[in-house]
């Protein structure tokens, strides 16, 4: 089937505003910053639909727009630089099998993950994903000998589910509200010879999660979208589960935090890198358990 044409907008900008762009983009998953050789300069872009879209995005912030080669998928895209979580994973862009053997035995101690850059998000070197990682190591370990569920809502490249699945969970479901993200998500769980993951197109608004719900859940959704979920996620958290969710930004996080409360969600560790937000917790009753 012929992909539909897709447009990009894109605008040169000082490094210094990157955080600032990240804000003005916050909830969309199309936003890609590169950052010039140099480290002066970055180029913000964003994949549309259609020219109609793109249009608006120049009419409020300038900038320009090309059409997307129709070949765009087969060109070269700059690797993300790998990233070393705990002393347990390695995720590299690279998945060529000859750098990725090579890689394995430069670092045999660690699991490597092979999630490739893609306009999907979760390559697992925004702060958001990675601080995600290291919090998902730590729950493993604690629940190490026993069999726990998993659900990655707004799954992206699947990097967390594939994380999850790596580190011993059972059962485990993922979903995004973007076709090309589950497809994604689903080529990268084969890259990674990875199985046992039910990956479902799915808005998380509209989900109705399982009754007995999930014994760990992976959220990393923009403020925006996390407000408006917690009640479904709420119902999806097992008793005595245990709760990550990040994409948020720090400016956003007492409203998304105040939210969480009222739908009886609580969070005791807190991590902020730059201007996002990663928090683990579980149900309220749950936390104040003596």
């Amino acid at each position: 089937m012929q992909r539909a044409r897709m447009f990009v907008w894109s605008k040169l900008s000082a490094a210094q505003w990157m955080d600032a762009w990240e804000e003005r983009f916050a909830g969309n998953p199309n936003l890609a910053i590169e950052i010039i050789k140099g480290g002066k300069s970055v180029r913000v872009q964003v994949y549309c639909n259609t020219r109609k879209e793109a249009d608006a995005i120049v009419e409020q912030w300038g900038g320009s727009v090309r059409p997307l080669a129709s070949d765009w998928h087969k060109k070269e895209v700059p690797l993300p630089r790998p990233i070393k979580v705990r002393d347990v994973f390695l995720v590299t862009g690279e998945s060529k099998p000859k750098e990725l053997a090579k890689i394995r035995k430069e670092h045999a101690g660690r699991e490597i993950i092979s999630i490739p850059p893609e306009m999907a998000f979760g390559t697992g070197d925004h702060a958001t994903t990675s601080t995600c990682l290291r919090l998902l190591v730590d729950i493993a370990r604690e629940r190490k000998g026993a069999d726990w569920t998993v659900a990655d809502l707004g799954t992206g490249t699947g990097l967390l589910a594939i994380a999850a699945r790596k580190l011993g969970s059972g059962e485990a479901y993922a979903c995004d509200f973007d076709p090309f993200a589950v497809k994604v998500a689903i080529e990268n769980l084969e890259r990674n010879g990875v199985d046992g993951v039910d990956v479902k197109e799915q808005d998380i608004l509209k989900w109705k999660p399982r009754k007995k719900g999930y014994d760990v859940v992976l959220a990393n959704i923009f403020s925006t979208v996390l407000i408006q979920a917690w009640p479904v996620i709420a119902k999806s958290v097992a008793p005595g589960g245990d709760l990550i969710v990040s994409g948020i930004l720090a400016s956003q996080a007492w409203d998304v935090f105040t939210a969480a409360a009222a739908n009886g969600l609580g969070f005791t560790q807190v991590i902020r890198k730059g201007k996002w937000v990663t928090a683990r917790g579980g149900r309220m009753e749950d936390l104040v358990k003596e």
